[in-house]
């Protein structure tokens, strides 16, 4: 599935632009026109990323990230601050609420797309090392128990992929996002993503830092 992204500015112009933006990059996005809402989204759909204004009527970005951060199922959201407030003292106050990038408006919606894509993998992978080390943990009671001699590698294990499916494992495991994929293989994001849904299928894998993962332990790629 599509990482999801939650939106959350009071102007309908600048929200739209941005959902249609990411929705073209291959994400799904929420939206909501004001920090009330915002958390009433996040509550219902925990997006993977918050991108925010400040300036919003109700509740503002600031008493919106203050609250995501009391919560410990949000404490790890990336969050993007954009705001016409630029000053040195806005910034600062920005990352002590709890942000993760601050970026003026006006911006330029490819350097967003470059950070909720930096933020995203670093979240993904920061997320698999950690169900990564739960898995050990769970595993360790049972180290005892003698593996099978015709199963003493996960690498013998065999995975029917299309030719279109590896050369998307090839291109991911590259770190390339949905976009330069289907550049590259004269695709559509969404079409890439179909492919991409359908590898964690086969591979038994919740995101594409844990697919990644897996199809470089077994040599999935050349």
């Amino acid at each position: 599935m599509p990482l999801l992204i939650l939106i959350a500015d009071d102007d309908p112009g600048i929200r739209l632009a941005i959902k249609d933006y990411l929705e073209i990059s291959g994400y799904s996005v929420v939206a909501a026109q004001n920090g009330q809402e915002a958390l009433h989204l996040l509550e219902t759909y925990h997006p993977h990323l918050l991108v925010s204004d400040i300036k919003m009527p109700i509740k503002d970005g600031y008493d919106l990230v203050k609250q995501v951060r009391q919560r410990p199922e949000f404490r790890l959201l990336p969050v993007i601050f954009l705001t016409e407030r630029d000053s040195t003292e806005e910034r600062i106050l920005g990352y002590q609420t709890g942000c993760d990038v601050y970026l003026p408006k006006p911006f330029v919606m490819e350097e967003l797309g470059a950070v909720v894509r930096n933020l995203l993998e670093r979240s993904q992978i920061i997320h698999s090392e950690w169900r990564f080390s739960e898995r050990q943990s769970e595993l360790k009671p049972q180290e005892h128990r003698k593996i099978p001699s015709d199963s003493s590698s996960s690498k013998s294990i065999s995975f029917e992929f299309t030719q279109r499916e590896k050369q998307v494992l090839s291109l991911l495991t590259q770190g390339h996002s949905n976009a330069e994929i289907g550049h590259e293989l004269h695709l559509s994001p969404r079409t890439v993503e179909k492919y991409v849904s359908s590898l964690l299928r086969k591979t038994d894998t919740s995101n594409r830092s844990e697919l990644i993962r897996f199809a470089l332990d077994r040599d999935l790629v050349d």
